[in-house]
C-alpha cells in the first residue's frame, strides 16, 4: 500500500506513481476495479469553488464557505483551503477569511475590509472629497450597484444577493443599536444589548443623559445627533446640547441642571 507523502512535490510524484501503478493491473482487476468504482468513490471538492467566492467578496465566514463547498463538515474546508495560502481575521474571533492574494497590508502589517453594510452618500463625501450622487445614480442604472430604502435615505449595496442581503441586514442591525459600531463582534443578541444600554441610560440623572448621549453622538460623527434621538427618544437640540457641553467642558458637577434652568416655580395663589 503507498501512504501520501506529506510535501507537495512528494505528492505530485506519489500520484503520479498510484496512477501509473494501476496500469500494472491485470485487464480482470480493471474489470471489477472499473464496476465498484462509483460505489466506493468518496464525494470531491474543489478548492476552485472557495477560491472564486473569496475573491469575489474578499472575505467569507466558514458557513458561507461550507455552504459554497456544499459540505457540512469543517475539516474539509479548511483542507481544501490550505492550498489556498488563506488568512484568518486576528479580530471578530477569527470569524472571517480571506485570500492572502487579497489582502493589501500597510506599514504596520494590517489589513482591513470595510463593505459590510452598504454607503450612504453622506457617509462617501468625506472619504472621496467630493459630490456622489451623480455618480451613484449612475452606477445604479447601469446595474452595477443596487440600492434599497433604510431609515429613509438610500443604502448602496453590492448587486450580489447574498452581499446584498448580508448588508443590508447590518446596517438595519446598526440602525437599531447604533451606540455599538460593530454589531458582528457581539457575543449576545443584539435585542439584549439595546435592552441593557437602556436600563443603564435610565438611572442616569437629567444633566447624565445629556451628555452620554452627546458622547456617543461624537463617536458616531454625522447624523450622530438624529440617530441617538431616534434611540433614546430624545429632541436632537438636547444630543447637540449635550455635545457641545462635553466640547467645551461646560458641565455641572454638582447639580443636574444649571441654576436657574427648568420649569419656573408656580406661585401658589391663596384664597383671600
Amino acid at each position: 500500500m503507498l501512504c501520501a507523502p506529506e510535501s507537495r512535490a512528494l505528492r505530485v510524484a506519489w500520484e503520479a506513481v498510484a496512477k501509473s501503478a494501476l496500469i500494472c493491473y491485470s485487464s480482470d482487476l480493471e474489470v471489477s476495479f472499473s464496476r465498484n468504482y462509483n460505489i466506493m468513490r468518496p464525494l470531491s471538492f474543489r478548492p476552485d469553488a472557495l477560491r472564486t467566492l473569496l475573491l469575489r467578496n474578499k472575505i467569507a465566514t466558514l458557513d458561507e464557505l461550507k455552504q459554497t463547498l456544499g459540505t457540512p463538515v469543517d475539516v474539509t474546508v479548511f483542507r481544501k483551503l490550505k492550498p489556498l495560502d488563506y488568512l484568518t481575521s486576528y479580530s471578530h474571533r477569527g470569524r472571517y477569511y480571506t485570500l492572502r492574494e487579497i489582502a493589501r497590508f500597510d506599514d504596520r502589517g494590517l489589513w482591513s475590509h470595510r463593505s459590510l453594510r452598504g454607503c450612504f452618500a453622506d457617509e462617501l463625501l468625506p472619504q472621496l472629497h467630493v459630490e456622489v450622487q451623480d455618480a451613484l445614480h449612475q452606477l445604479h442604472m447601469q446595474g452595477r450597484v443596487s440600492r434599497q430604502i433604510v431609515s429613509g435615505r438610500y443604502l448602496y449595496t453590492a448587486t450580489n444577493p447574498s452581499v446584498q442581503k448580508r448588508q443590508l441586514l447590518a446596517r438595519r442591525t446598526v440602525e437599531f443599536l447604533p451606540t455599538v459600531p460593530d454589531v458582528s463582534a457581539l457575543e449576545v443578541a443584539p435585542e439584549e444589548v439595546k435592552a441593557a444600554v437602556l436600563l443603564f441610560y435610565s438611572l442616569l440623572d437629567e444633566q447624565q443623559r445629556r451628555l452620554y448621549a452627546g458622547l456617543e453622538s461624537l463617536k458616531l460623527g454625522r447624523g450622530g445627533d438624529r440617530q441617538l434621538a431616534d434611540f433614546l427618544d430624545l429632541d436632537p437640540h438636547t444630543v447637540a446640547r449635550g455635545r457641545q457641553q462635553l466640547l467645551a467642558q461646560d458641565v455641572e458637577v454638582d447639580r443636574a441642571r444649571r441654576a436657574g434652568a427648568g420649569r419656573k416655580r408656580v406661585e401658589k395663589k391663596r384664597p383671600k
